[in-house]
């Protein structure tokens, strides 16, 4: 499996709340990533997790699998899925394929923290 090129790196943004901070490519070889990442925000006690993806340069399909794969992660936990960062081209991705309905779109980090 190619390398993924992808950092994530995990920060608490309020109690009960954490983001994901997401730069690079989000691809199914990033996985590992994704998961260790959301693992540390679930034991930092987070109910909201917040994918920034404000410096992501590419995702493709098994990007938008695995993305899946977190959210029933999530809701497994009672967790909720909020996305921030999102160019034009890849909210209307999310639209297309619905996960906009599963995963929440905010414009800011701000305005998903007022969902809390």
């Amino acid at each position: 499996m190619a390398e993924p090129k992808v950092t994530m790196t995990v920060r608490t943004l309020a109690p009960g709340a954490a983001v994901i901070e997401i730069a690079g490519e989000v691809t199914a070889a990033c996985e590992g990533a994704l998961m260790s990442a959301h693992e540390q925000a679930t034991d930092d006690g987070a109910r909201l997790v917040v994918l920034d993806f404000s410096r992501l340069e590419y995702m493709n399909s098994g990007g938008i699998g695995m993305l899946v794969t977190l959210l029933v992660r999530a809701q497994r936990r009672r967790q909720r899925l909020a996305a921030v960062g999102l160019s034009d081209h890849y909210r209307q991705i999310f639209e297309l394929t619905r996960l906009d309905e599963a995963i929440a779109l905010h414009t800011d980090l701000a305005d998903a923290l007022a969902t809390v």
